[in-house]
């Protein structure tokens, strides 16, 4: 028997977020909580019998109750992806399972910790779930997320990262860095993630943070190595990465 078993999922809204990326919100007949950082695998079944799976991270909270949020990427000759972006409209059914994943997750042991999440690009879906369930809880532990994008049009959740980081009750430092095109007056970060600037983030804590690394393979990889070699264990080190290896 199946761990965990595919189920028909119902879409409920869609959300537009950059040009290249959509929110999906599934309403789930067997929603069980899951983990900040876990995903859910999504599988489309043609007439003909030919199947196509993916792997998405949960963007929502696990206080969402009796559904989920997958942020989807537009990507080039992705099959499933650019399914979901052009055939798949509000009512659909989708078959899905989960939630999956025990590696990358921010569980009840870390809550209490300082905590630094990076991304880049959409890499920011899992980090989004661990912040909407950090302010869901009212956790209070010092947070930074250092947020890498080429441009502002690409800043994923941008508007609700600015609110979350801004909260009376629990705030966070939000940094973002733009590779390409920064915004009008811009006078943050804007190069590639490197070692001065995750030095410079560090800096805010007073104790070394927990840390969870997402988007692509190589600043995954790099984001990493520099965290070892500033003095980071490297078991407070967690990753995930997509695209090629």
């Amino acid at each position: 028997m199946e761990k965990f078993q595919w189920q028909i999922a119902r879409v409920k809204k869609i959300v537009k977020e950059t040009p290249s990326v959509k929110t999906f919100i599934l309403q789930l007949p067997q929603w069980q909580p899951h983990l900040a950082g876990q995903h859910y695998d999504i599988r489309l079944t043609a007439e003909d019998g030919y199947q196509a799976q993916r792997s998405y991270s949960i963007a929502s909270p696990p206080e969402q109750i009796g559904e989920i949020a997958l942020t989807v990427e537009l990507i080039e000759d992705g099959e499933v992806s650019a399914y979901l972006h052009a055939g798949v409209a509000v009512g659909d059914p989708l078959e899905v399972r989960g939630p999956i994943g025990g590696y990358f997750v921010w569980g009840q042991d870390l809550v209490n910790l300082p905590l630094l999440l990076v991304a880049g690009g959409s890499g920011i879906v899992p980090l989004m779930a661990m912040l909407r369930h950090r302010a869901a809880i009212g956790a209070t532990n010092p947070t930074a997320l250092l947020f890498s994008v080429r441009t502002s049009a690409e800043a994923i959740y941008r508007q609700e990262l600015e609110q979350l980081a801004q909260s009376q009750l629990n705030p966070f430092d939000l940094h973002f860095t733009f590779t390409r095109q920064p915004p009008p007056d811009w006078t943050g970060y804007r190069r590639r993630i490197d070692t001065a600037m995750l030095t410079d983030v560090l800096n805010h804590f007073t104790v070394p943070p927990q840390c969870f690394v997402c988007g692509p393979s190589q600043l995954v990889e790099q984001v990493a190595n520099t965290l070892v070699d500033l003095g980071l264990p490297a078991e407070t080190i967690r990753t995930e990465r997509f695209g090629a290896t």
